[in-house]
């Protein structure tokens, strides 16, 4: 039986290594964040990425965009998976807001909005500089958290939960952390486990 981790301790030099870190959507302000984070739900960053230049010509604050119609924004976000719910969620958080300068950056009002779950607010904040108030699971952290043990399941909200309990509110960005990880080195099939600076508390790699 392995010595139980000093999880607050060991997940340090991961938070170091990824601590400046911009999240992979290319966005230049909160506006395009909220857009882009809302569009990428069960689609790729990259993607997203490809199709928001043309998208925030179009609507280029939230005060335009409140002024579209839903098809008109549909439109722009045609190859988007699960376009129409999208269009919906956005023009309702426009109509809603109005301006970009009234977007909330606080979890409980983030995620009163259409389309923006926790996972989602977490990205905002963090991209925002605003403390952490809770913890980034995305399908990489699902599949990390799981393998290195700092978390069991694959509930989301139940890995959060778990990481916020195990760590200070301080370290909770080792939410994004581990999603960085996940994209580099602990990939879904043969993850570069010899090179990962975690390998050595790793209960995937040591085998326990």
């Amino acid at each position: 039986m392995s010595a139980p981790v000093n999880w607050p301790q060991a997940i340090q030099p991961l938070l170091k290594k990824y601590k400046a870190t911009k999240h992979p959507l290319d966005y230049k302000n909160t506006y395009q964040l909220l857009v882009m984070v809302v569009l990428s739900a069960q689609d790729s960053d990259r993607h997203i990425n490809q199709i928001a230049p043309a998208f925030f010509k179009n609507f280029p604050t939230m005060t335009a965009l409140s002024k579209a119609t839903e098809a008109a924004i549909a439109a722009q976000i045609s190859d988007v998976r699960n376009f129409g719910n999208k269009a919906q969620w956005l023009s309702e958080i426009a109509q809603s807001l109005k301006r970009d300068a009234a977007i909330p950056l606080n979890l409980e009002a983030l995620t009163e909005l259409k389309g923006i779950g926790r996972k989602s607010a977490n990205v905002i904040l963090r991209e925002s500089g605003k403390a952490p108030e809770g913890v980034i699971v995305d399908l990489h952290v699902v599949r990390v958290a799981p393998r290195l043990g700092i978390a069991t399941g694959t509930d989301p909200k139940k890995i959060e939960k778990q990481i916020m309990d195990i760590l200070p509110q301080k370290d909770w960005d080792a939410g994004m952390a581990m999603s960085f990880l996940g994209r580099e080195i602990c990939r879904p099939t043969n993850p570069k486990c010899e090179i990962c600076l975690m390998n050595k508390v790793c209960k995937f790699y040591n085998g326990y």
